[in-house]
Parts: C-alpha cells; sequence; structure tokens
C-alpha cells in the first residue's frame, strides 16, 4: 500500500439528469407522422472512493423503464426488439467496482486496475448519453456494448491503455431484467486507446458477443470491429469537441455484415452550445410483432431477418444555458433531423412501401436539466482520477455575449 494511503479521506458523489422533450417525426410506418412527449434519461448516479482512489464505486440508475415503456421516437434507431424507437435502459444500468492502481509502486508508473459488476463491456465509443445530441445515433448497438456482467482489466502505460473482458453475450429483454449469470464468460471484448498528443484519443476495439439476441443462448453470434478518434481542444478560446467512428459488426457468420460511419461536433460560444453528427448505418429488419410495427419478434433468430437497410442521418442542434444554480444546468435545446433510407441487397423488407417513403424529418424540442454530470464519460473503468474521466463541460468561464 503506497506510503499515507490509508490517511486518505473517502468521497462520495452524487449526480444526474433528465430531459423532457417532445419529437414529431414522419419515421412512421404506412407513410404516417407521430408526435410524442417523453422523459428521457432521468437517471441518478453515484461515484464513491475509498483508500486514495484505489477502490472505487460507479452506481447509475435509469427510469426509463417508467417513463418510456414503450421506447421514444429515433429515427433510424434499433436493438433490444425496438425499430424506429430507442428502448428503455435497465434500472440499474451500471454497478461497477474497481480496483484501481491494484499493484502500487510495484510495477512503477504503469497502472493496473481491474473491475466486476454490471456495466460496459470494453468495447467502442462512449454511451451517447453523455454525448451532445439529445436522440441516440442509429448505430447505439454497434458501437457501444453495455448492461452486461462485465469483468474487466485494464493496463495503462504512459499514453496507451489496454483494456480486456469478459461478459454474458445476452442483451436486456425488459428494464427490470439482470444479466443470465450462467452465461456470464461465454463473451469477450478487447479495446486499445492512445492518447499521442494532448487533446487527442483514438481507439480500437475487437468483441465476440455470443447469441445477443436469445437469451437461453440458442441465436447466431456477432463479430464486432470499432475504431474512432475523439478531439477536445480549445478553438479561440473556446471548447470544441469532435468525434470520428466506425464500426462494423457480422452476424451468423457473416451471413449479415453492418457497417456504420458516423461524425459528430460541438462548438461552445458563451451561453450558446451549437452541435451536429452524420451517420450512415446500417441495420437488419426483423419480423415485427402482429399490430405494433415498432418492435421485432424476440427471441430474434437469423431466419426472421427480412433484409437490411442503409440509414443516413444528419443532425443539427443546439443547447442555450439558461439557468445555473449550485451543480444545476438548465438548458432548452432543439434539433433537427434529416434522414434517408435504402435497401441493401436481397430480402423481401422493402423499405419504399413499409413507410410510404424513403426520406424522413424529425424536429425534437426539450429541456436538458443537468446535476452535476455535464462532462462525464461512460464506459470506461480505466482507473484514472476522476479529472480524466471528465469530458468537455458547458463553458461556465466565459462572460455571456
Amino acid at each position: 500500500m503506497p506510503l499515507g494511503l490509508s490517511a486518505q479521506s473517502p468521497s462520495l458523489r452524487f449526480s444526474g439528469q433528465a430531459i423532457p422533450l417532445v419529437t414529431a417525426t414522419n419515421a412512421v410506418p404506412g407513410g404516417a407522422s407521430r408526435s410524442e412527449a417523453r422523459l428521457v434519461q432521468p437517471v441518478l448516479m453515484i461515484e464513491a472512493a475509498a483508500l486514495g482512489r484505489h477502490l472505487q464505486l460507479h452506481a447509475m440508475g435509469d427510469f426509463e423503464g417508467w417513463t418510456i415503456r414503450h421506447g421514444e421516437l429515433a429515427t433510424g434507431a434499433y436493438g433490444e426488439g425496438y425499430y424506429d424507437r430507442r428502448h428503455p435502459h435497465t434500472y440499474v444500468h451500471e454497478l461497477m467496482l474497481t480496483g484501481a492502481d491494484v499493484l502500487g509502486r510495484v510495477d512503477g508508473t504503469v497502472v493496473v486496475s481491474l473491475s466486476a459488476g454490471k456495466g460496459f463491456a470494453p468495447f467502442g465509443t462512449d454511451d451517447p448519453m453523455s454525448r451532445p445530441p439529445m436522440l441516440y445515433p442509429a448505430n447505439h448497438h454497434l458501437a457501444q456494448i453495455l448492461e452486461r456482467a462485465v469483468a474487466v482489466a485494464a493496463v495503462t502505460a504512459g499514453p496507451v491503455t489496454v483494456e480486456g473482458g469478459t461478459f454474458d453475450g445476452d442483451e436486456p429483454e425488459y428494464p427490470s431484467q439482470w444479466p443470465n449469470w450462467t452465461r456470464f464468460g461465454d463473451s469477450w471484448a478487447l479495446r486499445v486507446s492512445g492518447r499521442p498528443v494532448t487533446g487527442l484519443e483514438a481507439q480500437l476495439s475487437r468483441a465476440h458477443v455470443h447469441s445477443p439476441e436469445h437469451r437461453q443462448g440458442a441465436g447466431t453470434d456477432q463479430e464486432k470491429w470499432s475504431a474512432s478518434a475523439r478531439w477536445e481542444r480549445a478553438v479561440a478560446g473556446r471548447p470544441a469537441y469532435a468525434l470520428a467512428e466506425w464500426a462494423r459488426t457480422d452476424e451468423a457468420g457473416g451471413a449479415y455484415v453492418l457497417h456504420s460511419g458516423l461524425v459528430e461536433g460541438v462548438y461552445e460560444l458563451g451561453r450558446y452550445r451549437p452541435y451536429f453528427r452524420l451517420e450512415r448505418t446500417d441495420r437488419t429488419e426483423d419480423q415485427r410483432v402482429f399490430g405494433d410495427p415498432f418492435r421485432s419478434v424476440r427471441p430474434h433468430l437469423d431466419s426472421s431477418i427480412l433484409g437490411i437497410t442503409r440509414w443516413t442521418i444528419s443532425t443539427l442542434g443546439a443547447q442555450v444555458r439558461t439557468w445555473t444554480r449550485a451543480r444545476v444546468t438548465v438548458s432548452p435545446t432543439a434539433e433537427v433531423a434529416f434522414a434517408t433510407v435504402a435497401k441493401l441487397g436481397g430480402g423481401v423488407f422493402d423499405p419504399a412501401v413499409f413507410y410510404g417513403r424513403t426520406s424522413f424529418t424529425a424536429l425534437t424540442v426539450g429541456i436538458r436539466v443537468d446535476w452535476g454530470m455535464a462532462g462525464h464519460r461512460m464506459g470506461y473503468y480505466r482507473g484514472m482520477p476522476m479529472a480524466e474521466t471528465m469530458t468537455m463541460p458547458m463553458d461556465h468561464d466565459h462572460p455571456e455575449p
């Protein structure tokens, strides 16, 4: 144990956020339009540390099972049996215990950390909850692996971090469901990330996920790859952020290959925070539930896949910080998305027939209420000090224009 470690005081930090919003879209089967009001991302987070931050707890409760029981309208989104809707996350979104720098001074400047619990596999990019747009990107299930029972080892040497983890492949089927513990260890992920210069982080990930769409393990496997570059620096004295990512998922031994490319960025102008996102993402089209075209039949099997579509979505938005007291920030936000869809390859699914159109528009207005979570990056258990797991917060240092 490093000298003086036991004398350092434990810490406990609470934070949270919620976004009441209204979305209007014509990405509705049958050529219709729809508007819905929802409370999304109502979360409460607890971060605790002891033994000089060598023992860390990351816990998050997500209450979308109450507020978006039938999902949130999101053009092109899919996953966990939802289509053109984002599914509610589980009530226990994250519950991870980390032993940080477990070897202390034995390994010199190398930092070795071990983590276990329910959380994110070491694969891909940050959880979209911690990124600027209100609506999740369509590639969420290609670019992240979350809400699994996972064990992660991370080794950091200078600017390079290598993370490896094993987890259960099954996805949740409803918000109160826990991972299938009997399947723990049937899947794995590896991520290598580097910080070659100040403000730039790049990562490359590889994962094998066994039967994610069939809880008992009788479904098809996924082979996943991800690469990204993330940049954060001040430009002309103002914080700026940009992300470029690529992801690929092979299903059923390569019978279905899904690609995604995404770029997004934000530049802060005092109280104003304009942002953009551009993505092109493939998705499989599964047999839908009779009477509910936003849901698919589960469990998914390769025989239920009716085709592949490619979604191109451009999103423009802006936040305006209007009220800040202590750790609470209220930011009215508006974003508009323009999307097109095209059929790829064979299959019986025809988007022009299913939707009655192939181009869509979605408008979302909301109020982002943040309580101390601005800038938090989710999905990493590297055992770093808290400041190193934070990203660009809203700019509070510049005078209002």
